[in-house]
């Protein structure tokens, strides 16, 4: 191994004893018994040998850039030494960048040990394929459960068809990495797959490889310095396309037709998949969204995918330098052929590059009118009117190429780009506009005022109906060009108008979607549509409302979902909206939102209150003839919906998917499962089979039972609700998480609250959930269920056998439990405690801990009771062991974490005791002052910045924060 030089650690100033120290990698030390027996088969083999690896490069790089203390702890930690004991024995001996160094190092092996599980993932995947024993979850396992339940080609190729499935990417604050550290990650993945099959010095060299990189990583800032804008996160998601997603969906959509045609020859697979977006349209409490971010998410895609069709080209270019001499070609490839600009002679008898250069030339032709400054070594042509005369020409030359024995040619990288193409279009992926109700209302209001109308914000929700209804059935618009508008009206008006723009341009399904955030009325779409109307995205043609838009609502607290149906209902009951209705097909999306439902009313409750919406609006939808497209707004985590995607659909109630759903993918889930073409392949896969089962095959799972799951949701909700009631509850959370240090975290452009951290109804559930996650209590996905259960069997005794039967037979029932069994087990209750002491009442805070420690135990105990195990993960084994190798740093990052945190709060108390004296004593010690205040506001800033880095490692080894 290499030696690392430029060491940080000669810097350091311990104050520990040195002594020579050599750190050993991960092996059987008496401590690591679990683990090794967890990681002790041969299928597991490559897993211990990569972790080995990795430990022991890893350790090259801390010896060579940490101080001795650091190193002690280190390899304490390695040998299965308890971390509190560990960290608190060492903590006070060690200076600021001792510290630094050794959170760093902590989250480096929680790091590389999830690429290890990650890559073991990958090979236990292709192991299922090459024995023929796919996993459940994969598309040919459906598409033969389909053969074997009698489905036939025709009823398969009606469901295909009507299939529409939408992953879509939020920018929603959760992921704490930086894109540069991403890419180091994935080197080291890389290295790591050519290891496995180099020999001899090739072994050496990657080893040297693996090290440099872990020493780039080690020297490159891990947190942004800088607040993250709206137009980087445009950035970071469109990363993804290039990536994976580019590679990943004509590939996926490859192998699926395969699939399928084996076993239904007379089937084709449809482009029933898409990639979605938020960022750049998604104003919800974010005020830096606008019509500039819009465009310039668009440019930006634009860009992309322009760039990725000319290479595309480019390569093709060179794959068929087929002659006239040796093959047929068509008139159609002659005529595009004939128009090439151009004249080397060497290509006089190729006319297939002479017709792709000539498409490559109106291809590049057309980036220009989207502004962009591509070059083509054919020249410009004529650029094309939308993306299907460019289809057209690629068909042309792929019918050639079949039509003149060249079928083969025609089935490679031709085929990917029309399916690209097909799936991409010109604007790479379509983007949703999203807005606060409220917000919708205030601009009407604004409107109204300036027309010399009621006062809208005043009225009754019966009297906004009828105005809004008035206004809607004319097309004289309200929107006066000549008049000077609330600013935020403006802005309003000005999205809109820029995606009527964006939609002319770019092709209608560039924008199809328009979500109301907190929907609680039939007024709050009904506003919405105004505006639609007052930007010409909805049109009012003979007295016909004609939209090209979808309207969604989002129902996101459990009092609107309990009343979806009912608003859903009245509004389909208006003339009005069914003409809206038929103009968009007779399709009707509906967003659930599984963040806020469960800040408000609890994980229980949320669970149970979704599902019956589901339920409810299935049933709505049929009574009104119309198509249902729900739309699941989940997080990575427990308490926002998170969790498997395959059982998370098959547990919806049947009928609620019936070929058509749209989910939320966020943060840090877009980066486990989208940062590779691997992994995005199999999550996609995993989307397309688990829709097609819930659509065709009868379900074996039995209903929940009704009237035992109102009452375990009543009593949940009610034990749940009490606790975040309590008078000092607010002050307990704001004391003893990090909602304040993540919402100084640069990690998104959106502000943690809408309004301030003082409510609880105010703070946005990514934090919320996300400090829970950090100080280990994971509250928000298993509080009031212990309760809720006790009291059920204490009301009957029978419920217990009921509660058990339910989480047998119930996939709603087992999905819920299985996503809570996953949360308790990261959950520690001994560290949890230890940021209790951070409050500033302890007698009010440890009343409220005690409150959460006893309904955590009856948690735990009715969890294993119901579920009929003895202890947690019993029957998941693979988080089991991805947990066991990365305890120790993520526990050990927890106790510097909760001591760094008492130093924080003592350094805004010392500024804010510097403050007082500065206006007590401004003229005599004003110098002294303010030299005072200086060196608190450095020790705060330092300290703010090593909680930064705890909070950074902890998310990454827990591997979901929000």
């Amino acid at each position: 191994m290499s030696q690392t030089n430029a060491n940080p650690a000669e810097n350091e100033k311990s104050l520990a004893p040195p002594h020579v120290l050599s750190l050993t990698p991960l092996n059987s030390h008496p401590s690591n018994t679990a683990l090794v027996e967890l990681i002790d088969n041969d299928k597991d083999s490559p897993l211990l040998a990569d972790t080995q690896l990795l430990s022991r490069v890893l350790i090259t790089v801390v010896e060579h850039q940490t101080s001795e203390p650091v190193k002690q702890t280190i390899n304490k930690l390695l040998n299965g030494e308890d971390p509190q004991q560990t960290i608190q024995a060492i903590l006070p001996t060690l200076n600021h960048q001792q510290r630094k160094n050794l959170i760093r190092a902590c989250g480096l092996f929680a790091q590389v040990f999830n690429i290890a599980e990650d890559m073991h993932h990958e090979r236990r995947r292709l192991a299922h394929e090459q024995d023929e024993s796919a996993s459940k979850s994969s598309f040919a396992h459906v598409i033969d459960e389909l053969k074997a339940q009698g489905i036939d080609s025709d009823e398969l190729q009606a469901q295909l068809d009507d299939t529409f499935i939408s992953a879509v990417l939020t920018a929603h604050p959760t992921e704490v990495q930086r894109q540069t550290i991403l890419s180091l990650r994935r080197q080291i993945r890389a290295l790591l797959e050519q290891y496995h099959t180099a020999i001899g010095y090739q072994r050496h060299r990657i080893e040297q490889q693996l090290e440099a990189t872990l020493l780039s990583q080690w020297q490159t800032n891990e947190t942004r310095h800088f607040k993250i804008t709206v137009k980087d996160e445009i950035d970071n998601g469109i990363a993804y396309f290039d990536l994976s997603f580019f590679e990943a969906l004509p590939s996926l959509y490859r192998k699926l037709d395969y699939q399928l045609k084996e076993r239904f020859p007379d089937t084709d697979m449809p482009n029933l998949l898409n990639i979605g977006g938020w960022i750049g349209g998604d104003r919800d409490g974010n005020p830096f969204v606008s019509s500039d971010t819009l465009r310039y998410a668009f440019k930006r895609q634009a860009a992309t995918v322009f760039y990725f069709y000319r290479d595309q080209l480019g390569k093709l270019y060179q794959e068929l330098p087929l002659s006239i001499r040796h093959v047929k070609v068509s008139d159609g490839v002659l005529a595009l052929s004939e128009q090439s600009k151009e004249d080397n002679i060497s290509r006089e008898e190729e006319p297939y590059r002479r017709a792709i250069g000539f498409i490559s030339s109106r291809l590049v032709a057309t980036s220009h009118t989207f502004d962009l400054s591509y070059g083509c070594r054919f020249g410009l042509s004529e650029p094309y009117a939308d993306c299907d005369e460019f289809l057209d020409d690629l068909y042309v030359v792929y019918q050639s190429l079949v039509d003149n024995g060249s079928e083969l040619l025609a089935n490679e990288r031709l085929t990917d780009i029309i399916r690209a193409v097909e799936v991409f279009g010109f604007y790479l992926m379509p983007l949703d506009l999203r807005q606060f109700s409220g917000i919708h209302a205030e601009t009407v209001h604004d409107l109204f005022k300036h027309a010399d109308l009621e006062d809208y914000l005043s009225l009754s929700e019966s009297a906004r109906q009828r105005v809004l209804l008035r206004e809607l059935a004319t097309a004289r618009p309200l929107y006066n060009p000549y008049i000077t508008y609330e600013p935020q009206t403006q802005r309003e008006l000005e999205i809109f108008q820029a995606a009527a723009d964006i939609k002319n341009r770019f092709g209608d399904k560039a924008i199809t979607q328009s979500i109301i955030s907190n929907a609680e009325q039939v007024s709050d779409l009904l506003a919405l549509a105004l505006l639609l109307k007052e930007s010409g995205l909805l049109l009012v043609k003979d007295g016909v409302p004609v939209s090209r838009i979808n309207i969604v609502p989002l129902f996101e607290t459990i009092e609107a979902l309990q009343n979806s149906t009912r608003i859903m209902s009245e509004l389909l009951d208006k003339p009005w909206y069914k003409s809206v209705l038929a103009s968009r097909d007779n399709l009707q999306e509906i967003m659930l939102g599984y963040s806020d439902s469960n800040k408000d009313g609890g994980y229980v409750t949320s669970q149970w209150s979704l599902y019956q919406a589901e339920i409810q609006l299935v049933e709505m939808a049929e009574k009104y003839g119309i198509q249902l497209r729900l739309f699941h707004g989940r997080g990575g985590s427990v308490g926002r919906g998170g969790g498997p995607s395959f059982e998370a659909i098959l547990a919806q109630p049947e009928g609620s998917v019936d070929g058509q759903i749209r989910i939320t993918e966020q943060g840090e889930v877009i980066t486990a499962k989208y940062a590779d073409a691997g992994n995005a392949e199999r999550n996609l896969e995993t989307l397309i089979a688990a829709t097609l089962k819930a659509s065709l095959l009868p379900s074996h799972s039995e209903s929940p039972d009704s009237d035992l799951m109102n009452q375990l949701s009543h009593e949940a909700f009610n034990c749940y609700r009490a606790l975040i009631t309590q008078p000092y509850f607010i002050d307990y959370f704001l004391q003893t998480s990090l909602v304040k240090e993540i919402a100084s975290l640069n990690i998104g452009s959106r502000p943690a609250s809408r309004k301030s951290l003082a409510r609880i109804q105010d703070l946005r559930a990514i934090p919320w959930v996300f400090s829970w996650m950090q100080n280990r209590l994971m509250l928000p996905a298993w509080y009031g269920f212990g309760t809720a259960v006790e009291k059920l069997i204490a009301d009957n005794p029978e419920n217990l056998a009921k509660l058990q039967h339910n989480a047998q037979h119930s996939a709603f029932m087992q999905a819920m439990l299985s996503n809570m069994a996953q949360v308790m087990a990261k959950t520690d209750i001994e560290i949890a405690q230890a940021y209790v002491e951070l409050a500033n009442d302890a007698t009010e805070a440890n009343a409220i801990f005690a409150l959460i420690t006893a309904e955590y135990h009856r948690s735990l105990k009715a969890l294993l009771t119901l579920t009929n195990k003895e202890t947690l993960l019993d029957d998941n084994r693979t988080l089991a062991r991805s947990l066991a190798l990365r305890l120790p740093y993520l526990n050990a990052l927890n106790w510097l974490q909760v001591a760094l945190l008492k130093q924080l709060r003592e350094a805004t108390t010392d500024e804010a005791t510097t403050d007082e004296a500065t206006t007590d004593e401004r003229s005599t010690t004003e110098t002294s002052t303010n030299e005072a205040t200086s060196d608190n506001e450095a020790s705060y800033t330092a300290a703010l910045n090593l909680v930064h880095l705890t909070i950074n490692g902890i998310a990454q080894g827990l591997r979901n924060t929000g």
